[in-house]
């Protein structure tokens, strides 16, 4: 803790995090449903069932995608009307997550209370991305959240080998030593007042769950130290990508090794995807025109389908894998290559047919990105990659993965 810092300064308390929730509104990581029903002026309490069904679904639609926030006692508009149930009604809503679930043993629930906010009682869920099984409704549906929707899905189509709960897990682990000092709060500052003018650093971190208070301090997700960390390299020594320029059509090696530059650029994720572009913008800018009295640069490929691509791989690459993102420039396509197979919930043909779908390996990452606009709505990026390419009238992509890794060619007609 910083020195001079009173704790209710830094410590992000749960009806602060709920007035926050409120004024975010309704999306893909938060829900909001009312106990009460009938027209204004005479509502009703709904009865237990439906609230039960209702907390039951959205944690499982929660834990099935990428986690979120689930508030009841607040209607769709963010309006606070609370919870006029008795309390033994109460602690059954609570239990809906033993009763309405085929196993909730290991339902990763980060918070589950009853707090007054503006003298209303509500209840407040917070749920983490589940990682090592997938969860069901004691009816056996599976469910998953989709924007703003919770979608039925198949148990196979969520389902995942079990070789990928590393990959998932590893950026919401807490990690020893970390301290906020470590991080570039000048970023986070200036994030935090742009997300919710107010926000500390401390609270900010919090509210995103990258951080946690506890007795003995701030406790720090791997993800807080990817996105943000001064010294990358103390926590993760290939944040990184390398940029290859390759002379003909594929990679020699020995005595016939053909690369003609090799660029590295390593820094925490948001020096990444500033500092990455600078550097590879030059190796496909081919020209400058002159439009509206400047001279503009032209790449080989658009600009917005590469910048699209790069940022795919820096959010949804393997961090648990210490290897860097590369990028092949050769003289007629370019590979980005980021480490880590495809989840085994994404099909290569879903992907090539634009179906939207979406899964997020780093869920901690991805959500900062997103709630931030550096990311477009979750599972549209390869909407607008082929689309940008279209318009070019270049070759349609070339999406490919393996064991290791997973592959985006751009490349020239012939």
């Amino acid at each position: 803790m910083a020195e001079g810092i009173a704790v209710d300064n830094i410590i992000l308390y749960n009806d602060e995090r709920i007035k926050n929730i409120i004024r975010l509104g309704e999306s893909h990581f938060r829900e909001f449903k009312s106990a009460l029903y009938g027209e204004e002026g005479n509502k009703k309490p709904r009865s237990v069932k439906d609230i039960c069904r209702d907390i039951a679904e959205n944690l499982v639609s929660f834990v099935n995608a990428d986690g979120g926030d689930l508030l009841i006692g607040v209607e769709d508009d963010g309006t606070i009307t609370g919870i006029p149930h008795s309390e033994n009604e109460i602690n059954t809503l609570f239990n809906a997550v033993n009763t309405h679930l085929l196993d909730s043993s290991k339902l990763p629930i980060g918070i589950s209370t009853k707090i007054q906010i503006y003298g209303r009682v509500i209840l407040f869920f917070s749920v983490n991305k589940g990682a090592d099984k997938i969860y069901q409704l004691s009816d056996g549906r599976c469910l998953k959240r989709d924007d703003k929707q919770n979608i039925p899905v198949s148990f196979d189509i969520i389902n995942f080998e079990r070789r990928e709960a590393n990959s998932r897990e590893y950026d919401r682990c807490f990690i020893d030593g970390a301290q906020v000092s470590d991080l570039d709060t000048d970023i986070i500052q200036s994030l935090a007042d742009n997300y919710l003018r107010g926000l500390s650093v401390e609270r900010y971190l919090q509210q995103l769950r990258l951080a946690e208070y506890t007795t003995s301090g701030m406790r720090l997700r791997k993800a807080a130290l990817l996105l943000f960390s001064k010294d990358i390299q103390k926590w993760h020594p290939r944040c990184q990508v390398r940029i290859l320029k390759v002379k003909g059509t594929k990679l020699d090696a020995g005595e016939h090794y053909n690369v003609e530059k090799d660029e590295r650029v390593q820094g925490n994720i948001f020096e990444l995807l500033i500092s990455t572009w600078e550097k590879l913008s030059i190796f496909l800018s081919y020209k400058t025109e002159r439009e509206n009295g400047l001279f503009v640069p032209k790449y080989i490929y658009p600009e917005g389908a590469c910048r699209e691509a790069l940022i795919n791989a820096i959010a949804h690459r393997d961090y648990s894998i210490q290897n860097g993102i590369e990028i092949y420039i050769f003289n007629s396509r370019m590979e980005i290559k980021s480490p880590g197979a495809l989840l085994s919930t994404i099909k290569i043909e879903y992907l090539e047919e634009l179906r939207g779908e979406h899964e997020s390996r780093n869920s901690f990452i991805t959500r900062v990105l997103k709630e931030n606009n550096y990311m477009r709505e979750l599972g549209e990026g390869l909407k607008n990659i082929y689309a940008l390419i279209n318009a070019s009238d270049l070759n349609k992509p070339i999406l490919s993965s393996d064991n290791q890794s997973f592959t985006i060619t751009f490349s020239h007609r012939a």
